[in-house]
């Protein structure tokens, strides 16, 4: 389980584009799935300017006096970048009725654009009409490691309001490292069966062995399949990117909606080119300004405050098998933590055709990914039901194999291994031995009785990485920017409302819209309130009041 994610599991198909496509780790040539949310969040994928031991301040945060602030890039287009901002698309089909896809080409490294090129899988669906075209609006999904073409096939380019889709055409760009975009790899599909059932709650010394173990050939299998690329894999690279993307669009600035980690990528936009920016949507927010372990801990909470929500929830109904209507929150979570503490003795068997069983670590995994969503809650009740009182743990094994995007036969899309890269050169490490985990586990379990313990030990991967961070945390500013709109959610699990709320104070020109309410982003998920202000400001031009609020 990685704690850096924000996926909303639906299990959309991603299609084929003819570039070269996110191979299963099985090497078969499958393509994988595509989440239709804010695919995962990386929560300390963030442009950081921290201590390389993820040192806070005695309050648990880094002084604001500490943090830098990111620089805007030049207006003028380097010489040695001419060439990229040159490139014209050449659209041909994508095999999917009213797609076209196109390859663009970005430098390796910025600093050294000569250094050698990585190609840039780009997808686009045409303004329906009616009404006068806006331009492009490029959409990401989140991570990092989530498709955004994916995205855009499955759901934005066909699901996103038709008064938005008829004016803009609508625009994906996978990230360099993710899914067509020369994806970086890790483990084949029993290597990555075999860590994701790595024990996250080490009792004792032989444990925390094997999940070092764990992390480092994680770590050795990326750098063997991607020595180079995954020293360039940032997100400002990626950022970077997509001004070339824009400027081969042939728009003067960039219109933009990213959720999750894709706000991130969308702020860090921002700051680099403040007055290329167009009409940005950034949903489901994350705050820059944090080292890795405050994120870490923060992300903690937002989960716990998620499970508390759905705890309220679950002993509302009567088949909840946690507790019932007199049962608190607090005694909830005490019951499915002992339940995680059977399965870490016993797994249970789960029916899978590899052999696989329901392990502390699938089924902790499993709650989680249903906690992005409340859609999910009563297949996430029927599920620890079946678990708990039948011996059956298909439904959490499934829940969890849909957050690792692991399909039917044993293949893993590139996301878990774009996500680790992406995360681990934006930010030093959370950790960087097994003692400071420890040290630390009081505060992850104070943030949340349940999930803490194994989140903590979750940060310990970028400990082992192959490639030194290159990122730090950043205040993001964007001074002289266009209207940003910066969208929270209260009881988001993945991105807590406070990061919209700190990244909301820190851009120039934001505008914080909060949606009160459960689940991951807010954009397209139900409120009648929220998307009329979002499409007000892409259709319009017309951001909403700072501090409006929705239900």
């Amino acid at each position: 389980m990685d704690p850096r994610r924000t996926p909303r599991t639906t299990g959309r198909t991603r299609s084929s584009d003819g570039t070269r496509s996110t191979r299963s780790t099985r090497r078969t040539g499958r393509t994988g799935r595509a989440r239709t949310g804010a695919v995962l969040l990386a929560a300390v994928a963030l442009l950081m300017a921290g201590c390389s031991s993820g040192s806070t301040t005695s309050a648990g945060s880094t002084a604001a006096e500490e943090v830098a602030k990111l620089a805007p890039l030049p207006r003028s287009i380097p010489a040695a970048l001419t060439s990229y901002y040159a490139q014209k698309p050449a659209w041909r089909d994508c095999g999917v009725p009213g797609f076209q896809c196109a390859t663009l080409k970005a430098p390796l490294d910025y600093a050294e654009p000569s250094a050698g090129d990585v190609r840039l899988a780009v997808a686009r669906k045409k303004a329906t009409g009616p009404g006068k075209r806006l331009g492009s609006l490029l959409v990401n999904p989140g991570g990092p490691g989530g498709s955004a073409i994916g995205y855009l096939q499955a759901y934005a380019g066909i699901g996103y309001p038709a008064e938005v889709r008829a004016r803009y055409d609508m625009v994906a760009v996978d990230p360099r490292g993710v899914a067509r975009s020369e994806p970086v790899e890790c483990l084949d599909g029993p290597g990555m069966d075999a860590y994701t059932q790595t024990d996250l709650t080490p009792d004792d010394e032989k444990e925390t062995r094997a999940l070092v173990t764990a992390y480092k050939k994680f770590a050795e299998g990326c750098g063997a399949d991607a020595p180079k690329l995954l020293r360039h894999v940032s997100t400002l690279e990626a950022a970077r990117d997509m001004d070339i993307v824009r400027a081969a669009l042939g728009d003067q600035k960039l219109n933009y909606v990213g959720a999750s980690y894709g706000t991130f990528l969308g702020a860090a936009y921002a700051g680099l080119y403040p007055h290329r920016t167009g009409r940005l949507v950034l949903d489901g927010a994350m705050d820059p300004s944090l080292p890795a372990r405050q994120l870490n801990i923060e992300q903690t909470a937002g989960f716990d405050t998620a499970f508390t929500a759905f705890a309220e929830d679950c002993v509302r109904q009567s088949d909840c098998p946690l507790g019932d209507k007199g049962t608190s929150p607090g005694q909830v979570g005490k019951n499915l933590k002992a339940f995680f503490d059977q399965l870490d003795a016993t797994p249970l068997p789960a029916g899978d055709a590899d052999g696989r069983k329901l392990t502390e670590s699938l089924a902790t995994t499993g709650v989680i990914a249903a906690m992005y969503d409340e859609g999910a809650w009563q297949q996430l009740r029927e599920s620890l039901t079946s678990a708990m009182k039948e011996n059956d743990g298909a439904g959490l094994l499934f829940l969890s194999d849909s957050y690792y995007e692991r399909d039917a036969d044993g293949g893993y899309s590139n996301l878990m291994f774009a996500n680790a890269a992406v995360n681990c050169l934006d930010l030093p490490p959370a950790f960087e031995t097994p003692e400071q985990v420890r040290k630390a586990l009081p505060d992850f379990e104070k943030a949340s009785p349940v999930f803490g313990e194994g989140l903590a030990w979750a940060a310990l991967n970028c400990a082992y990485w192959p490639v030194a961070p290159t990122g730090q945390p950043q205040r993001i500013e964007a001074q002289g920017a266009a209207p940003i709109v910066v969208v929270g959610t209260t009881r988001d699990p993945a991105t807590p409302y406070r990061w919209s709320e700190a990244l909301a104070a820190q851009l120039d020109t934001a505008r914080l819209l909060t949606y009160d309410g459960d689940g991951h982003t807010a954009y397209g998920r139900g409120s009648a309130c929220i998307d009329a202000a979002i499409n007000a400001h892409l259709v319009e031009g017309t951001p909403p009041g700072d501090g409006k609020r929705c239900r």
